[in-house]
């Protein structure tokens, strides 16, 4: 399946926050990014509570690794 086009280069509600992200997660869905739960406002997670969408990626270079939130496993 393809992936959508990353959305921003950065989580957009870190900067509005402020705040500077851990790690950054590419929605599958929809290609919104986000931080990790390391980061303060955990705004990947935020993502899906919000939409429903289920399956993101790490956006880290040299990382592939997908993550499912509704299973709360690596796919």
């Amino acid at each position: 399946m393809p992936e959508p086009e990353p959305r921003y280069d950065t989580c957009p509600e870190c900067l509005s926050a402020d705040s500077h992200p851990v790690q950054l997660r590419l929605c599958l869905s929809c290609g919104h990014i986000g931080c990790c739960d390391s980061s303060p406002f955990q705004h990947a997670t935020e993502h899906f509570k919000e939409t429903g969408h289920p399956v993101m990626r790490s956006f880290e270079p040299g990382e592939a690794w997908r993550w499912c939130y509704v299973d709360q496993m690596i796919v």
